[in-house]
């Protein structure tokens, strides 16, 4: 793959991942979902990394699948590449012991906006929009789509926006809870620096405890998650960032995290 199709960076505590094939509007291909699976690695490997932002160049965030990829003479087949590339890498994300922010910079169709919302923090300019383009081709959403997307927005919107494929703008997603914030397109790099530096800044192991108790509400009863939660902030209360948080308030001064 050309290094130049996913950009990386790291900076201040945070890796920037940017898919940058604005000619296909950043659609994946297996050369993509590839490198981004190695490069969540790489972000789950590395201790000074403490927070993860993945974002796209030109007018798109992601348009989902590279349609030229599964259309050619030898073209795999589609549950093959839902298995192998798209399935691992939102178990990566949502595995991930570091918050990961989706910006989405333009239009995230398809299993492109399935993969923002896997992400922990999903934040877009005013101008983008979100569409679960599935039904337009004949199939079924995927990357997490029916898991995710009905808990964030109920089951009766999440079925009419995949069975209509109707485009959503992000005003509007803000409103119905699918993302968190949208920004001024202008302002938009200013706002998502802020956010990720911020976040890199907190106590990331208790973050990354937090994110795991999301993950494990969805399947556990009420006396299952209230356990879950003590043995989490059994281990949060053990780390260097909760003594240093404690002592910072006690002191009646910011506190300074390392992330341990």
């Amino acid at each position: 793959m050309s290094d130049s199709s996913l950009l990386f960076s790291i900076a201040d505590g945070v890796a920037t991942l940017t898919l940058n094939r604005p000619a296909v509007f950043n659609s994946v291909n297996r050369e993509v979902a590839l490198a981004l699976q190695q490069r969540l690695r790489e972000c789950q490997a590395d201790a000074s990394i403490r927070a993860v932002l993945l974002t796209g160049t030109g007018r798109a965030f992601c348009a989902g699948q590279d349609l030229a990829e599964i259309t050619g003479p030898n073209a795999p087949d589609v549950a093959e590449i839902v298995e192998k590339l798209y399935n691992p890498l939102i178990l990566q994300i949502r595995e991930l012991e570091k918050p990961v922010v989706a910006a989405v910079n333009g239009v995230a169709a398809g299993a492109g906006a399935n993969i923002a919302l896997a992400c922990d923090i999903v934040v877009a300019k005013e101008s983008a929009s979100f569409i679960q383009a599935f039904s337009k081709i004949g199939l079924v959403p995927d990357s997490g789509g029916t898991y995710f997307l009905p808990r964030l927005v109920g089951l009766q919107r999440a079925s009419a926006l995949m069975l209509l494929g109707d485009k959503v703008g992000a005003a509007e997603a803000v409103q119905m809870g699918m993302i968190y914030k949208a920004f001024a397109d202008e302002a938009f790099d200013q706002e998502v620096a802020k956010l990720v530096r911020k976040l890199a800044a907190l106590p990331t192991k208790g973050l990354a405890y937090t994110k795991q108790l999301l993950n494990s509400s969805f399947a556990n009863n009420v006396a299952q998650q209230l356990r879950a939660e003590g043995d989490y902030q059994l281990r949060a209360g053990q780390t260097a960032d909760y003594r240093e948080g404690v002592a910072a308030f006690l002191g009646k001064r910011q506190p300074t995290f390392t992330g341990q």
